[in-house]
């Protein structure tokens, strides 16, 4: 078993900016993944993937993106700017680590697949699109058709001349719906059980969102369906209609943000070459069964329906998750005597906002470190005075 006084799990953008926060007050941390490399995540997504927050709002501490980086960085600008923090910032990060869990005995023990690491303090930073989620559809085990979570979409490339149907109407839904209807495929679907609050990509979005967060959320619900009014219209005869609860209930309540979309997919939507149908109820060997009783066969199906943050393995017997497997507390702050999450909570301009929790855990931790090593000094002079006196 090695010591570390602090771990950091993740090397993606919140594990990363946690551990430069840390080396800029004088303390070691060790970062572990599961990867060989940083960023894992990003390199993983789809082809035609940039964020959806403008590269003003999206800069870890102390890193800028590149010069010629577009306004909303691609999915390969996003891992040539991790790769650059990294080695700016000199991180020590071990590559091919598996956490499997953290129990406690007397300080943190990380428990990995090279050997179990205490430590003084913990920061969880594996993300909460961690774990890909596919439905429990009835009958999808017998369908014959390709069928795949978004986790494994890349690029239109092999559907040219399909029908494909995309599941779920979030942001990487909508994209990759669109991508899919640019690419070549013959038809694509976007099935929609609950209908999505939709924003449009714009520079200034962060800024705004973030203004409007500090408002009560109907205040600024109402605001945000008079700016979708006048920037996307009423969408209801192609199937998406405006849901009554508003984008910031909708985020307070559960955490869900809204589908952020360029206008070239609404238009596409318009178009009718992404068609809307109802969600998907069951599966077949060679069809879907949608809501109200429409059947479609579909050469394949991509599911973009979410991800799980995958903690419980890891930290579900320690009674800091909540009922939906997000930790509790603030982001950043201690939930357990030096454990902290960063990372986990979806706002405007993600990756500064990781940013921000990962600069707040790091802060705590060099005063609590400062803390212990004054009453170690401090315990060190009384056992010398009492010594001189003997």
């Amino acid at each position: 078993m090695s010591d570390r006084r602090v771990v950091v799990i993740g090397a993606g953008p919140a594990g990363l900016a946690s551990a430069a926060e840390l080396g800029r007050r004088g303390v070691a941390a060790e970062v572990l993944d599961r990867a060989d490399a940083v960023g894992s995540s990003w390199r993983g997504r789809y082809d035609r993937l940039r964020l959806n927050s403008s590269r003003p709002f999206s800069k870890l501490p102390r890193g800028r993106f590149a010069r010629g980086t577009g306004m909303f960085p691609s999915r390969q600008e996003v891992v040539a700017y991790l790769e650059h923090y990294a080695r700016r910032h000199e991180l020590d990060v071990r590559f091919g680590v598996q956490v499997e869990r953290i129990a406690w005995n007397g300080g943190w023990v990380v428990e990995t697949s090279a050997g179990d690491v205490r430590a003084e303090h913990v920061i969880v930073a594996t993300g909460f699109e961690h774990t890909p989620f596919l439905p429990g559809w009835p009958g999808r085990e017998r369908f014959d058709g390709q069928l795949m979570h978004a986790a494994e979409y890349r690029n239109p490339e092999p559907f040219g001349g399909d029908d494909v149907l995309v599941v779920g109407p979030g942001c990487s839904g909508m994209e990759i719906a669109y991508d899919l209807a640019e690419g070549g495929a013959r038809r694509v679907r976007l099935a929609v059980r609950t209908a999505p609050n939709m924003i449009v990509r714009a520079p200034a979005g962060p800024l705004f969102a973030n203004a409007l967060l500090k408002l009560p959320p109907r205040r600024a619900d109402a605001l945000m369906r008079f700016i979708r009014r006048r920037e996307i219209g009423d969408l209801a005869e192609f199937g998406l209609p405006v849901p009554e609860e508003g984008v910031f209930s909708r985020l307070r309540r559960l955490n869900v943000a809204p589908a952020i979309v360029d206008m070239e997919v609404v238009q596409a939507i318009r178009d009718r070459r992404i068609e809307i149908v109802g969600a998907v109820d069951s599966f077949d060997e060679t069809g879907v069964e949608l809501a109200g009783g429409t059947r479609i066969e579909p050469d394949a199906v991509i599911a973009a329906t979410g991800y799980r943050t995958g903690l419980k393995p890891l930290v579900g017997h320690l009674d800091v998750l909540d009922e939906r497997g997000v930790p509790r507390g603030r982001p950043g702050d201690e939930v357990a005597p030096g454990l902290r999450f960063v990372g986990f909570l979806p706002r405007p301009a993600h990756l500064g906002q990781m940013g921000r929790e990962g600069k707040r855990a790091a802060k705590g931790i060099a005063l609590a470190t400062t803390r212990s090593s004054s009453r170690r000094v401090g315990t060190r002079k009384r056992v010398r005075d009492l010594a001189a006196r003997a």
